[in-house]
């Protein structure tokens, strides 16, 4: 057996902050007690953690790691490397590859890829189209995190746009559905519009009118209005629009709400005047939008409307974001750097440590019914991210692991370092240096 005994830290977890010593055997926490109340066994590996915070591993549900099919951008391994730097242990990738995750025999293949492939955690998706209703039916429940539907064709050749279709999903799967919710005809009408004015140089800043609030609001609603039919279990992806807090409530607990919403740290951290400086760098879909949206989003994380902030971490070569705007391909790299993003926050005091603990690692869990992970308890894996909260560092290409090699918080300071990041009880990040050896589990659900 192996084991790890975390001392002097300060624990964050589901709404408290306090000091204790934490013991790790094998995978599992086995004790969070004050440190004369633990016996250690021999050969225990002792972590003095004065002056770190403690914090469960982040789980991110919306990722696109570009394999199998697309791996000139990244893939499992090089990305699974960069979410273990950035504090996160566990995440759920797309089915918009090459193939397209769209079939149980692609799925299981894709699976075995991350068998072999990731140092973190995953899950991936069942992806949603027009006639595959029999395959969406046939997934195990407690093995697959959900069902993928694009309602606006962000990326590949998904888009269900078959009303009878859409309407068959939200009345018979047994899965959470995640949607991303964009009006496809209101986008055709808006690029026509804006290339009439501006041939194929479109300024980047006009990303925001043509994949507009209204096309955003109009699909997003849709959506809620079917799953309040059929009851369906729905999660929308990616909010980005105040419009669309609207059909949200926080009255109910969130193991009791039937249809929930995330957000990503794009939309929390940037606004329309971004595109200025950043251009097509932060060209992503849905758009960035106002300022007043992005106070909006954190004002909707900070009461309960919002239930989680994920990443949506989509890397494209830096040779195709730099072409023209309908060229440039929407999405960007962003999981090594999310939780230091959303610390940075904190320190602006717009979040609370708690908030962030909650939104980025135990509502995940819940939401997604994952099994035994998500929170800093006896008897739960041990998935634990070591933070210090007062280590100032730069985000230069030199620490960028994305395949990638770009980041568009590239030259900015972020005050909270991760120090440490343990996977299964196992250390898989220390300071800079990487366990490529170590391979992640698949995620379980209590379904």
């Amino acid at each position: 057996m192996s084991s790890i005994l975390i001392k002097n830290a300060t624990i964050v977890n589901e709404g408290r902050t306090f000091n204790a010593t934490l013991l790790i055997k094998d995978e599992i926490i086995i004790s969070i007690e004050s440190p004369d109340q633990i016996t250690i066994p021999s050969g225990t590996k002792i972590i003095d953690a004065k002056g770190l915070l403690l914090i469960p591993g982040v789980i991110d549900d919306q990722v696109h790691f570009r394999e199998p099919g697309l791996t000139h951008k990244g893939d499992i391994f090089s990305e699974s490397r960069a979410a273990a730097a950035g504090g996160v242990t566990s995440f759920m990738d797309m089915p918009n590859t090459i193939p397209q995750t769209v079939t149980i025999d692609i799925l299981n293949e894709k699976y075995l890829i991350g068998s072999e492939n990731s140092i973190t955690n995953y899950s991936f998706y069942l992806g949603a189209t027009n006639t595959n209703l029999g395959e969406v039916l046939r997934v195990d429940p407690s093995a697959v995190c959900g069902i993928k539907l694009f309602m606006g064709s962000s990326t590949g050749n998904m888009l269900i746009d078959n009303e009878t279709a859409l309407r068959e999903l939200f009345a018979k799967t047994p899965l959470p559905v995640t949607a991303h919710c964009e009006d496809e005809p209101i986008i055709r009408k808006n690029s026509e519009i804006f290339r009439a004015e501006y041939g194929e140089d479109v300024p980047v800043r006009m990303h925001p009118r043509i994949r507009s609030r209204e096309a955003c609001f109009r699909s997003s609603s849709h959506a809620v209005n079917l799953a309040k039919e059929y009851n369906t279990r729905l999660h929308i992806l990616h909010l980005s629009t105040a419009d669309e807090l609207k059909l949200f409530s926080n009255e109910l607990p969130l193991n009791q709400k039937r249809i929930t919403g995330e957000v990503c740290v794009h939309h929390l951290w940037f606004d329309e005047s971004s595109y200025d400086d950043l251009g097509t760098l932060i060209k992503w879909n849905p758009a960035i939008k106002t300022r007043f949206d992005r106070d909006a989003l954190i004002n909707g994380v900070n009461n309960n409307l919002i239930d989680i902030i994920a990443t949506d971490h989509a890397p494209h070569t830096l040779a195709e974001k730099e072409s023209s705007y309908f060229k440039a391909p929407s999405g960007g790299p962003l999981i090594q750097h999310s939780l230091v993003a959303m610390l940075e926050l904190w320190h602006r005091k717009i979040f609370s440590l708690e908030k962030i603990i909650e939104m980025m690692c135990h509502n995940p869990a819940i939401l997604f019914n994952i099994r035994n992970r998500g929170f800093i308890r006896e008897g739960y894996q041990a998935d634990l991210c070591l933070i210090n909260p007062s280590s100032p560092w730069s985000v230069s290409k030199e620490n960028i692991l994305y395949k990638c090699g770009w980041s568009p918080f590239e030259g900015l300071t972020f005050r909270s370092k991760v120090v440490q990041t343990i996977v299964n009880g196992v250390i898989v990040y220390d300071n800079g240096a990487i366990n490529n050896d170590y391979r992640g589990q698949r995620l379980m659900f209590d379904r």
